[in-house]
C-alpha cells in the first residue's frame, strides 16, 4: 500500500512539473524524490508522468490521482488536527500511581506540562510501591502508574519513560567528597547503607554492580528508600548510591558524586497501564508522558 510520505511527493511533482524545483520545496534530493515516485507507480501499476529530457507531464491517469491524493492528504491531515484538539480538550480524572523516587524531578515536571497540555484533565496522585501499582491497575483503583521496572502480569503494558545514572552519596568530610569521579572500585570496605527489601530494585542493580565488579562494601544499615538513605549519610554513618534525581532532595553535610555502576546499567521509570482502559484522558497522558 502507498505512504503519505509518496502522495506528498508526487502532488508536489505534480505542481511544479518539475522533479528538480519538487525536490527542493520538499528539502530532499533528486534521487530519492525520483524513487518514492517510482515506487508508487509500481504500487498503483501505472505511470503517473510522461518524462522527457525536456519535460514532465501527467497521464491521464495520473490526473485522475492527484485529485484522489489531494483528497486524502487533507483528510489525514484534518484526522490529525482531530486528534490533537481531542488531546488539548480532553476531560476527566486520572488516577496515578507513583513511587516516592518520582517526586524529586519526574513528577513536578509531568504535572507542569500536564496543566499547559491538559488543563481539563483532573489529576489524582497514590503514592504506591511499583509492586502494589499493577493490582491497583487490574482492579481500577488507578489508570497508570509510574514504577520501577517490574515483571507485569498480562493485560498490563509498560514502557520505559525515564533513564538515568546514579550519584554517590558521601558526608561532607569523607575522603571520597574530595573525588569528582569516584569509581565503583573504591567503595570496597566502605560503611555503606544498603537499600532494602522494600527498595528492591535498587538494591538487586547495586548487589549486581557490586558483584562484577568484586567490590564488597560494609553494610551499616538497610533502608528502603532513597531520602532515608541520604538522612542517614548526612549524620556521617555511611555512603550510599542513589539514583540521580535525588540530588534535589536538600540534606546538610551531603555531597553528591557521579558514580558509574556499569556500561548499560540506569535507573529507570516506567509507565504502566491497561490497554482496555477506556478513560479518555489516559491516551493523550501517555502521549504526554512519553520520553523525548
Amino acid at each position: 500500500m502507498f505512504e503519505l510520505a509518496q502522495l506528498r511527493c508526487f502532488v508536489e511533482v505534480a505542481r511544479e512539473l518539475h522533479f528538480g524545483r519538487a525536490a527542493q520545496r520538499l528539502n530532499m534530493t533528486q534521487p530519492p524524490l525520483s524513487r518514492q515516485i517510482q515506487m508508487l507507480e509500481r504500487e498503483l501499476k501505472a505511470s503517473l508522468f510522461e518524462r522527457t529530457s525536456r519535460s514532465v507531464v501527467l497521464t491521464p491517469a495520473g490526473r485522475v490521482f492527484l485529485v484522489e491524493a489531494k483528497a486524502i492528504l487533507e483528510r489525514s491531515e484534518e484526522a490529525a488536527k482531530i486528534v490533537r484538539d481531542a488531546a488539548k480538550t480532553a476531560r476527566g480524572q486520572l488516577k496515578i500511581g507513583i513511587v516516592a523516587a518520582t517526586t524529586y524531578s519526574l513528577l513536578p515536571g509531568i504535572v507542569v506540562r500536564a496543566r499547559e497540555v491538559l488543563p481539563h484533565v483532573d489529576l489524582a496522585f497514590e503514592e504506591l510501591t511499583s509492586i502494589e501499582q499493577p493490582e491497583a491497575l487490574s482492579f481500577s483503583r488507578i489508570d497508570v502508574g509510574i514504577a520501577r521496572p517490574i515483571t507485569c502480569p498480562d493485560g498490563i503494558n509498560s514502557r520505559c519513560i525515564m533513564r538515568g545514572g546514579f550519584s554517590l552519596a558521601l558526608p561532607l568530610d569523607h575522603p571520597l567528597a574530595r573525588r569528582r569521579r569516584p569509581t565503583l572500585e573504591q567503595l570496597h570496605g566502605e560503611r555503606f547503607i544498603m537499600y532494602s527489601e522494600g527498595g528492591r530494585y535498587m538494591r538487586d542493580l547495586l548487589l549486581a554492580a557490586f558483584k562484577m565488579s568484586s567490590v564488597r562494601p560494609l553494610y551499616v544499615q538497610h533502608m528502603a528508600q532513597a531520602q532515608a538513605i541520604l538522612s542517614l549519610v548526612s549524620t556521617g554513618l555511611g555512603i550510599g548510591v542513589v539514583p540521580e534525581e535525588t540530588r534535589n532532595a536538600c540534606f546538610d553535610n551531603v555531597v553528591f558524586r557521579p558514580i558509574k555502576l556499569g556500561p548499560s546499567i540506569a535507573a529507570e521509570f516506567h509507565a504502566l497501564w491497561r490497554p482496555a482502559n477506556r478513560n479518555p484522558a489516559l491516551s493523550p497522558f501517555l502521549d504526554l508522558i512519553e520520553p523525548p
